[in-house]
């Protein structure tokens, strides 16, 4: 049938990330020895008591529809945590669960954005931030931050950017694909500024239990002033820091009103987030936290051992990163060495010769650049390395 698609659908850009991760795994499905470095997940499992709890729930009949913002049970949860963690102190009816983090970014730019609004967005970002605001009607709009800037906007670049149809910035630190982390006087700076000219501050913190510095370093950008607060809509879950990313539990912290809006959404979108899986995240949040903390001891070995490996690759130029579990490198030298005239066409080919899958930058708004997913078996990603440099050489 040549039936025409909406044109939203059309516009929509498909994940690059998700694009590498699936061609890896088919190929590897056909018998090629393909080491996959394009996920954004951890390679540990879920806890055993986080499934034991869920396995329990439906033992004892949660296996129904609940209602569409989440449990009771997981929005205190959520609040006793980020008081916890965080230091900020929000109420159940300020608190959204979702579909994982991502259908909470959607569910709050659908929320704030009218047509035309414009949301800044620095570069380099997640793949899903610019699409998710262009499907609410928005516009983005992106503003550059190099690798001489360790890939963080400054305050007056910033406000450069802001006309009288921007309404929301988007922040993400610990960042996804960088690593970098925003300190905290970088934070209270830019949120100052979102105040200044009444915007909406959306802050992308789940890689929070993840970085490697000072943890007074990090911190909520809502944590920061009563006035900063009012103005954000802060975003989490518990895929990065229990290991959860298949169960698909995401929230949002925010403005009474914002939530009651993003409520009306799911009340037509989803119905409500899987009954089982809110019961585990309940678990994840208020039982044992040594969890988080030996996958951030792995992960930090893991950057410790491999980033001097990668600074002596011929062609890579990496950033070291402050958190997450990425590293983010020029390759544009790399490529040109290699006689290829993209680093997409150089990532290409070393999916389809060196057998190693990395997501191109161009995803990220970052075209030279290429990264490395360290959330696998170190041994593999050693494997990897190896085959990089063989390749380069």
């Amino acid at each position: 049938m040549d039936l025409p698609l909406s044109k939203r659908v059309q516009e929509v850009a498909p994940s690059p990330t998700l694009f590498i991760t699936a061609k890896a795994k088919k190929m590897k499905q056909d018998g090629i020895d393909v080491i996959g470095l394009g996920a954004g997940e951890p390679d540990f499992n879920t806890p055993e008591n986080i499934i034991q709890a869920a396995y329990k729930s439906m033992e004892n009949g949660f296996t129904k529809y609940t209602p569409s913002t989440g449990i009771p049970e997981l929005k205190k949860a959520i609040v006793q945590k980020l008081e916890r963690d965080q230091g900020v102190r929000y109420k159940e009816e300020q608190i959204f669960v979702g579909t994982g983090a991502k259908h909470v970014l959607y569910s709050a730019f659908q929320t704030i954005l009218n047509p035309g609004d414009e949301v800044i967005i620095p570069v380099p970002y997640w793949v899903t931030y610019p699409e998710q605001v262009k499907l609410a009607g928005g516009v983005p709009v992106f503003v550059e931050a190099g690798f001489e800037a360790d890939f963080k906007i400054s305050p007056a670049n910033f406000e450069k950017h802001i006309t009288p149809k921007t309404k929301a910035i988007v922040l993400n630190s610990p960042n996804n694909p960088t690593g970098m982390c925003y300190s905290k006087a970088e934070l209270k700076a830019l949120a100052d500024i979102a105040v200044k000219h009444n915007l909406w501050i959306v802050s992308d913190e789940i890689y929070e239990k993840l970085y490697y510095g000072n943890p007074s370093d990090v911190v909520s950008v809502s944590s920061l002033s009563p006035e900063i607060y009012a103005h954000t809509i802060l975003i989490n879950g518990v895929s990065k820091a229990y290991s959860m990313t298949g169960w698909r539990i995401g929230y949002a912290a925010a403005d009474e009103n914002v939530i009651r809006g993003m409520g009306k959404l799911a009340d037509h979108m989803t119905s409500n987030p899987t009954a089982n899986a809110q019961y585990a995240a309940v678990e994840a949040y208020n039982g044992p936290q040594d969890v988080p903390e030996k996958m951030y001891q792995a992960f930090s070995e893991r950057m410790a051992r491999f980033y001097p490996q990668l600074e002596e690759i011929p062609g890579f130029k990496p950033k070291k990163p402050d958190g997450a579990f990425y590293f983010f490198i020029d390759a544009s030298e790399a490529a040109r060495r290699k006689g290829y005239e993209s680093v997409d066409a150089f990532a290409d080919a070393l999916l389809t010769e060196a057998l190693v899958a990395v997501i191109p930058g161009s995803g990220f708004g970052m075209p030279d650049y290429i990264r490395l997913s360290y959330a696998t078996d170190p041994e593999l990603f050693q494997e990897a390395l190896n085959r990089l440099k063989d390749f380069m050489n």
